[in-house]
């Protein structure tokens, strides 16, 4: 499965409905426990370690899926 399959389907989890320019908070409901839950299982899933500070500027799952492509 390629990379951002496996990011929809990690976004699945939370929501039935996603596209790129979705907004975590506003468009999925994510509240702040959720976000750190999904970044948790982003960096379970690909291998990786998110930096606090990039994370924080993230608010679309089109912003996510950039930062994980440049992280791999």
């Amino acid at each position: 499965m390629n990379q951002e399959m496996e990011f929809k389907n990690t976004v699945a989890q939370y929501s039935k409905v996603a596209s790129n320019e979705m907004r975590f908070r506003e468009d999925l409901g994510f509240s702040s426990l959720d976000f750190m839950s999904f970044l948790g299982e982003l960096e379970d899933t690909f291998d990786l370690e998110l930096d606090e500070s990039e994370v924080l500027k993230i608010t679309t799952l089109g912003e996510a899926l950039n930062l994980l492509e440049e992280l791999q």
